[in-house]
């Protein structure tokens, strides 16, 4: 009951900052975001993504520290404008403007927290890790599924402005958000290249690549590259033109 409590307190001094009551029947007008507080005002993010945003691969909900602002402030909106479905999350950022969202996804972006170690130990057999490693660095051909490599860069640790990283994540996390595009419960901008992908992938492709990249170690340098060494293999919504 006292977590829930201080979840509660939390999600309203978001909403509160917003210059919205989190008890009101009808939401006010948006309102400009704060120039200042804006680290009491995420405490909800805090609640469940950890302290300051970085999770650790023991549990469910991934790492906001350090993630491209274009990709945080992308998956917020697609919360508050239903391309994405989380109970908590859609009720945060429902009446959020866009301004607000990219006040939080800047404050994320540039945190830079260390991550935790990451244990080389795996309950998937040998075969499925070498297949999630095919998978993450080569891709299926036969397919059309590209590399995670050729969008997520070499290091797999994402790119500017808008492409996340791949490592330090819980395996669950990932193989539910690849799960939920080949099963049309997640979406994105149009033209929506992981669903595409998403959906030339099976079961099998997705617990393998999530369970190879949960047990890579992350690189010297974490950090999102400033740009890919070459052109997407595909459109993607969420990149700018």
């Amino acid at each position: 009951m006292k977590k829930a409590a201080r979840r509660f307190a939390a999600i309203a001094l978001l909403l509160l900052g917003h210059g919205i009551c989190a008890m009101a029947a009808t939401p006010a007008p948006p309102a400009a975001p704060s120039a200042s507080g804006i680290e009491q005002r995420v405490a909800a993010c805090i609640a469940c993504h950890g302290r300051e945003g970085a999770t650790t691969n023991a549990g469910y909900f991934p790492r906001l520290s350090g993630k491209p602002a274009g990709y945080l402030f992308n998956q917020l909106r697609s919360f508050r404008d239903g391309r994405r479905f989380n109970a908590d999350m859609n009720y945060m950022v429902q009446h959020l403007s866009d301004a607000y969202l990219m006040e939080m996804a800047e404050y994320f972006a540039g945190l830079d927290l260390p991550y935790p170690p990451v244990s080389p130990a795996s309950d998937a057999p040998p075969a499925q890790l070498a297949r999630g490693r095919q998978l993450a660095l080569e891709g299926d051909a036969a397919r059309q599924i590209p590399a995670c490599v050729q969008c997520h860069g070499a290091a797999l640790t994402g790119a500017q402005p808008a492409i996340p990283g791949l490592l330090g994540l819980p395996r669950l996390y990932v193989s539910s958000q690849l799960g939920a595009w080949l099963t049309s419960e997640r979406h994105a901008l149009a033209p929506d290249c992981m669903a595409d992908i998403g959906r030339r992938m099976t079961t099998a492709d997705i617990n393998a690549v999530a369970s190879w990249l949960a047990v890579q170690p992350m690189p010297a340098d974490p950090k999102p590259a400033t740009s890919l060494p070459a052109a997407l293999p595909m459109r993607c919504g969420g990149m700018p033109k």
